[in-house]
């Protein structure tokens, strides 16, 4: 398996974020992979930026563009009351959640801040005007079946043929997690447009082998 430097390991395991080690070092041998078609790697669903590492270290060192697309406000399950809120991201000013500024942080801090383009918006927004092929889909955004689907319709499309598209949160037993990261990758499997290439944890890697979403 394809592993990140030791320096991008370190500053992955140190930002804010949930993804675990296992699914990180997964995550960057797709995003090195997929680097290989000369196409830019794109994430939806930033947060503070702790994936956004991975994948903008793949970019760099293929000469290829990062992009990460987030409105930065939080999840659902990351407002206040829920499970997964952090009071430490929430702006003061305006009471609501502002992950943008540890996002940079955390870029600045793994020497990656010249090699991302954030694109801050809401992910069907971005995805309505955006025609460039892409190498890499990483779908790590809202985990409502609404948002979830929305993703995939906008971002899915714009996989060329023999990039990946990388799905994570599946769980395919309801027990472990919420069903809508798992009702897409389904969803890509069954279009007959995606086979699995991978497996670690929640996190599944597909490649796209012929058109269609």
């Amino acid at each position: 398996m394809t592993t990140p430097p030791a320096e991008i390991l370190t500053a992955f395991e140190a930002a804010k974020g949930f993804m675990p080690r296992d699914e990180g070092i997964a995550l960057y041998e797709a995003a090195t992979r997929a680097a290989r078609l000369g196409l830019p790697l794109l994430e939806v669903g930033t947060y503070c930026g702790r994936s956004t590492i991975l994948i903008a270290e793949a970019a760099r060192a293929a000469g290829v563009p990062a992009l990460t697309v987030d409105h930065h406000r939080g999840s659902e399950e990351q407002q206040p009351g829920w499970e997964y809120h952090d009071p430490e991201v929430v702006d003061p000013q305006v009471g609501r959640m502002d992950t943008l500024p540890t996002f940079r942080r955390t870029l600045h801090a793994a020497g990656l801040e010249e090699h991302v383009v954030a694109l801050v918006g809401r992910s069907p927004q971005i995805a309505a005007f955006w025609t460039t092929p892409l190498g890499l889909v990483f779908i790590d955004g809202g985990h409502t079946e609404e948002h979830a689907n929305a993703d995939y319709e906008g971002w899915a499309p714009q996989v060329a043929v023999g990039g990946l598209l990388v799905i994570h949160d599946v769980f395919p037993d309801p027990a472990d997690g919420g069903r809508a990261p798992y009702l897409v990758w389904r969803r890509a499997l069954d279009s007959g447009a995606f086979t699995e290439v991978s497996a670690t944890d929640s996190l599944r890697v597909l490649r796209r082998v012929a058109e269609g979403v």
